[in-house]
């Protein structure tokens, strides 16, 4: 037997009235996940623990088996496993996006935040803005390291956890109350601007009529993690497909195995296929028992409050990964379990995570169910299939 995990980051919905009042989930065309559905069992599950706030880094945690309240110390260690960092035991990591804010003339404090992605920015352009900042702002106690998009990392030797705002929390606001209350961090933020605003990539973006990418934003700060073995806990080989450091980060700490596909990285348009293609082959030849297939978009879309991209992404899922996995593995004879849900919810109304349950459904390929439902929000909780502890859904795709 042979198991798979799709997961669509942020795919999970509120009603929406331009959608005739249906969750972008209802309202998608996705013939190949309608017709998984009445041959699967579906249902909500939580994955973000009471008291902990909704996010990737708890909920993916959670979907892989592993109790956040337990081994989550925060997103940005994580996300430096994946990136090669070798933090030490008094390091502590930080997300340094590169975000958008406001190019009016008002003072940095009164500036708006118009995108956490910076238009999703290309990897290579970011690169090259990091650079310009850490040519200015590196020091022996904070170093910038490359990420992907407009998702990079700073490490500050002997620092402190200290309370920071994601930038996808306050899209629209003025930034000044959210500033890190830290004196360093918040002058860095502010000098990011004066480094970046004028700089040529910018200046081109502007001309494009691309948002410019003008700010660095510091988040998600923690400690080196400390993750167990997923084969030694599951006794299962697996594999992780993503194109987010998280992800990667959260694999490599697991002692799983990382695929990279040309031309995944994280937005609307990534590679859908190579990510499908790349999990039929790990489970039909390279030997892996397990895969994690993570798709970003829907979040991302979520993020940017566009419905319509966020149908479109879960369309792509659809016709590119789920089809197309299911028709691989059974043309070749394959038993294998499929669960295909999101990490958690990032509404489009809000635009930012949620920590409602979410659906799942999942699909045995030697045990064909014979149902009438759909998978979506409304009919897995129609269904009364729930669970609370999400870290434990794992052990259910497991069974056998």
């Amino acid at each position: 037997m042979k198991y798979m995990i799709i997961l669509g980051d942020g795919m999970a919905d509120e009603p929406i009235k331009e959608l005739g009042e249906k969750t972008p989930l209802e309202y998608a065309s996705t013939p190949a996940i309608d017709r998984l559905s009445k041959m699967s069992e579906i249902g909500l599950v939580h994955t973000i623990p009471k008291g902990m706030k909704p996010g990737s880094d708890t909920a993916n945690l959670s979907v892989l088996g592993y109790d956040p309240k337990i081994y989550y110390t925060g997103r940005s260690p994580l996300e430096a496993l994946s990136i090669g960092v070798d933090m030490k035991p008094t390091d502590i990591a930080l997300r340094c996006n590169i975000v958008t804010v406001s190019t009016d003339d008002l003072p940095y404090e009164e500036k708006t935040i118009i995108d956490h992605s910076s238009g999703e920015i290309s990897t290579e352009d970011a690169s090259v803005l990091l650079e310009a900042v850490r040519r200015e702002l590196q020091n022996e106690t904070y170093k910038f390291y490359d990420g992907i998009s407009y998702r990079h990392l700073t490490i500050w030797d002997n620092g402190e956890v200290v309370p920071l705002t994601p930038p996808h929390d306050i899209l629209g606001q003025i930034i000044g109350k959210y500033l890190p209350e830290d004196h360093v961090l918040r002058e860095m933020q502010r000098k990011s601007y004066d480094i970046l605003a004028e700089h040529p990539i910018n200046k081109e973006r502007i001309k494009k009529g691309l948002n410019p990418a003008n700010s660095i934003w510091f988040w998600g700060a923690g400690t080196r993690p400390a993750l167990s073995s997923f084969e030694e806990k599951t006794g299962k080989k697996g594999a992780m497909i993503s194109a987010v450091d998280l992800l990667k980060g959260i694999a490599v700490g697991a002692g799983m195995t990382n695929i990279s596909v040309e031309g995944a990285n994280g937005g609307l348009h990534t590679n859908y296929k190579g990510k499908a293609e790349a999990a039929v082959k790990a489970l039909t030849e390279d030997g892996f028992d397990f895969v994690y297939v993570h798709i970003e978009a829907p979040d991302e879309m979520g993020h940017q409050g566009s419905y319509e991209k966020k149908v479109q992404a879960i369309q792509y899922i659809d016709e590119n990964v789920v089809k197309y996995v299911v028709e691989k593995l059974e043309g070749k004879g394959i038993e294998f379990r499929l669960l295909l849900l999101p990490d958690h919810p990032t509404p489009v109304r809000i635009r930012t995570h949620a920590s409602d349950p979410v659906p799942y459904m999942l699909y045995d390929s030697t045990r064909k169910r014979e149902e009438s439902w759909n998978y979506n929000e409304r009919e897995a909780k129609e269904n009364g299939i729930y669970t609370e502890e999400g870290y434990k859904l794992i052990e259910h795709l497991f069974e056998k």
